[in-house]
């Protein structure tokens, strides 16, 4: 039996304007009616490329981790390889160009996991999350002007560890990376991933 659910209607947009435009945001300012009646003015919306974000995994069971500086965090995080797409082709093209590009790392081996909404209130973009099995070495980085990266490879299962004992701090969407990747294990059991199964 289908169960009877309401839904919230969308907001009417009455009115929009850009504030600022350039290759890597926009900031909207919407006039919005609600479905109440109430108008809210200004609504800020932040639109955005799509990005994406790899989990690659080595042969021998290591995660790759970029180390790379962070001016809105305003300092040095290690993070999963991840950038926009804004090139041509399908989100995993851009991965795989990221991922090379980024550490050097390729992999004949990926695996969709899922995306989600950045920040669905304000942003508009999605992160589009993708496993890289058996990574491996295969070119030096080559990194943009704009980009200063080191790539670390660390077991899974350390990092694992260490993401449970809050010793290591990742941006929220691969927070949510980590956990599509976490639902893709216990859905394969792929053995190659036995250290999140436990």
């Amino acid at each position: 039996m289908a169960e009877d659910r309401k839904t919230v209607a969308p907001w009417k947009v009455l009115e929009s304007k850009y504030n600022y435009r350039d290759r890597w945001l926009a900031l909207r300012s919407d006039t919005v009616e609600l479905p109440n009646g109430r108008v809210l003015t200004p609504f800020h919306v932040i639109e955005q490329p799509d990005w994406v974000t790899s989990i690659a995994i080595t042969h021998d069971g290591n995660i790759v981790l970029v180390e790379e500086y962070r001016h809105g965090a305003r300092q040095t995080m290690v993070e999963l390889p991840s950038g926009i797409h804004d090139g041509p082709g399908e989100p995993i093209d851009q991965i795989r160009r990221e991922l090379l590009e980024e550490t050097g790392f390729a992999s004949d081996d990926w695996h969709p996991l899922g995306s989600f909404f950045a920040n669905a209130p304000r942003l508009d973009n999605r992160v589009h999350c993708f496993l890289a099995l058996d990574a491996r070495k295969a070119a030096e980085p080559r990194l943009e002007d704009g980009e200063v990266i080191l790539t670390h490879e660390v077991s899974l299962p350390r990092f694992i560890e260490e993401l449970r004992d809050g010793r290591r701090t990742l941006h929220g969407f691969q927070g949510s990376a980590l956990w599509l990747l976490d639902a893709y294990a216990r859905r394969t059991r792929d053995k190659r991933l036995a250290a999140l199964l436990d």
